[in-house]
């Protein structure tokens, strides 16, 4: 009996050791990396939206900032000074910084010419990359980040503001539940009276308005929302014909570049419309989804307006936007960390659609011609 007992109470202490020292299950170790920051660098400081990131992120929980590549180092200074930075941070060469920081992603914030190399170099390390939009300058720099980002099975993200407005999850959703009918004609606006006449700093000013730097004007700058927003809301199709009218409105401000541009998307059974502008009184990014037997219109980034079949027009609150896609630094985290999927207006993707659609445009507004794009790229 003695030695029976003797045997319960090894078995009984071996198996309280076990579970002491067995690995956490799968949810406690996702809940520990979800709880520890992201690690992640910057990649130029000649973006303005780099201001407004580091006015409400620079103290996320969600990252840790381990790195500034930035060439022009009296910028960099400049930034480091206003945000209270440490020296430490700031490299003149991205290689450099990314040898030295070991990020696990950068966020870019350079001009758009440069998202090719910054995508490049970064996928040669295995760090994934968030960049402001658009992703490019032309089709042929699209293609070569994504057949970077394949070669160094990384991410590329595309950032735009409008990707977390409720209003415009709450537009696709109508679209996606079929409480609208088919899409036949989108319109989408996005604008305000010029970079110059909001005041955007000088270095960001000096890419915006050169044609190589920015891939264009107003089209780059405010067309690739429009593009982006409807290759979202047609699950991915490319147009079958782009047409674009460009205009230099105030060539004495902006002589190098477009400051107005419309671009027409044809699919085929619908069609979009896309205003970009530097001319507008007021700043706008808003869109108007026709379907079949009703429409949304959003407004702003929380609400929308709503006609259907046999009803009157109402506005309402556009439902919140459920985390990890309420935010950029929630969805990066949530890709990098955690393996969720891309899809949807940030997707690499979609935005190489995006570019081939402005790529198209402005061949299209150059040439005073409709540009039909091939079957397949």
């Amino acid at each position: 009996m003695r030695s029976f007992c003797f045997s319960v109470s090894v078995l009984l202490f071996v198996f309280a050791f076990a579970l002491y020292a067995a690995p956490p299950a799968p949810c406690q170790n996702a809940t520990a990396q979800n709880q520890i920051p992201l690690r992640v660098a910057i990649v130029g400081l000649v973006h303005g939206h780099v201001q407004g990131f580091l006015d409400h992120s620079l103290h996320s929980p969600e990252i840790e900032i381990v790195g500034i590549a930035e060439s022009n180092q009296a910028l960099a200074s400049q930034y480091a000074a206003r945000y209270n930075l440490s020296r430490n941070l700031l490299f003149a060469d991205l290689d450099e910084m990314l040898e030295r920081t070991h990020p696990q992603a950068v966020l870019v914030y350079a001009n758009t010419y440069d998202h090719r190399r910054v995508v490049e170099t970064c996928a040669r390390r295995g760090v994934h990359v968030m960049m402001e939009k658009p992703l490019a300058v032309s089709l042929d720099d699209a293609l070569a980040i994504e057949k970077a980002a394949g070669r160094g099975k990384i991410q590329v993200l595309v950032n735009y503001e409008t990707t977390w407005y409720a209003s415009n999850r709450a537009a696709y959703d109508l679209v996606h539940e079929n409480a609208l009918g088919d899409v036949r004609k989108v319109v989408v606006h996005d604008g305000h009276s010029g970079p110059k006449e909001i005041g955007v700093g000088p270095e960001f000013l000096s890419w915006l308005t050169d044609p190589k730097l920015n891939g264009g004007g107003a089209l780059f700058d405010f067309g690739c929302y429009g593009a982006d927003l409807m290759t979202w809301l047609m699950d991915g199709q490319r147009p079958e014909t782009v047409t674009a009218v460009t205009q230099q409105i105030k060539p004495e401000v902006y002589p190098h570049v477009d400051d107005e541009a419309t671009i027409i998307l044809t699919y085929p059974k619908a069609q979009a419309i896309v205003q970009a502008s530097w001319n507008w009184p007021f700043d706008r990014k808003d869109m108007e989804v026709y379907g079949q037997t009703g429409y949304v219109i959003t407004v702003k980034r929380d609400d929308i307006r709503v006609r259907r079949a046999g009803g009157t027009e109402e506005q309402v609150a556009a439902k919140a936007v459920p985390a990890p896609y309420d935010n950029s630094l929630a969805f990066l985290k949530a890709v990098v960390v955690n393996g969720m999927k891309v899809d949807g207006p940030s997707s690499l993707d979609t935005n190489v659609t995006v570019t081939e659609i402005l790529d198209a445009a402005r061949r299209s507004a150059a040439s005073g011609k409709t540009i039909r794009l091939p079957a397949s790229r």
